[in-house]
């Protein structure tokens, strides 16, 4: 706790010393009068997140195992479906997927088309982690597992499951952290999230620091808590092998 402290404090003060150097009138009080649109944005941006993360994780999940199928045309899809989500921007697939897909499926609700593009984006990545870490486990426990008569199901449960956890908390953390931060790219299909919230405010405010402080606030709320609950379950996962 001790050394937490002064490695906050030195953070801090590094802080401290730009911000007194800095000259700029501050102007809270213009910003103030903008609260309730900051925590409408804040709102917004909590259950997109949420949404995307718990939707993300099942496709991770589902493409991970087709990656692994012997259904080759599943097999090759998933392949093609990661590859394309991974090798093109974020923003460019959210014009595309809510201009051109959502629009040919006469889908208009913008939100619905903001989380599941996040979670096809975010999904890709997942799928990744959680296959290399399935395939981290030896081939030889899989054998041990199939010699006791393990079904695939329990195999998956009593045997990968618990030791692939372990290797793809710290890369999920890092996912998830990045897929909240990446809501913020949904203000270009406008959506009324924290990011275009606080751009809107800029611009009527004309107060750019006290605009985006909060925002970047607001996100440091959001990501921290995941970041240390991963690292609880990292520590209560930690065996010997």
């Amino acid at each position: 706790m001790l050394n937490g402290a002064v490695a906050l404090l030195l953070i801090a003060g590094v802080f401290h010393f730009a911000f007194q150097r800095l000259d700029y009138q501050w102007n809270w009080a213009a910003i103030y009068k903008y609260r309730s649109k900051f925590f409408q944005g804040y709102l917004t941006t909590i259950w997109i997140s949420i949404a995307a993360l718990t939707l993300s994780t099942a496709i991770g999940l589902c493409f991970a195992f087709g990656q692994r199928s012997r259904f080759l045309p599943l097999r090759y899809f998933s392949k093609f479906y990661i590859e394309l989500v991974r090798g093109t921007p974020l923003l460019v697939q959210i014009l595309v997927f809510f201009y051109v897909v959502a629009d040919a499926f006469g889908v208009q609700n913008r939100y619905l088309v903001g989380v599941l593009t996040l979670s096809f984006f975010s999904g890709a990545y997942l799928s990744e982690i959680i296959r290399a870490g399935i395939e981290s486990v030896g081939k030889s426990q899989l054998e041990s597992a199939m010699a006791i008569g393990f079904t695939p199901a329990q195999t998956y449960r009593f045997v990968i499951f618990p030791q692939a956890l372990r290797q793809i908390l710290p890369p999920l953390a890092g996912q998830f952290v990045s897929l909240i931060k990446d809501s913020s790219l949904l203000s270009v299909i406008s959506i009324s999230e924290f990011t275009l919230n606080a751009r809107e405010v800029n611009s009527n405010t004309f107060s750019t620091l006290e605009s985006y402080l909060p925002l970047a606030l607001g996100y440091l709320l959001l990501t921290l808590p995941i970041s240390l609950w991963i690292r609880r379950l990292e520590r209560r996962h930690h065996f010997e092998t």
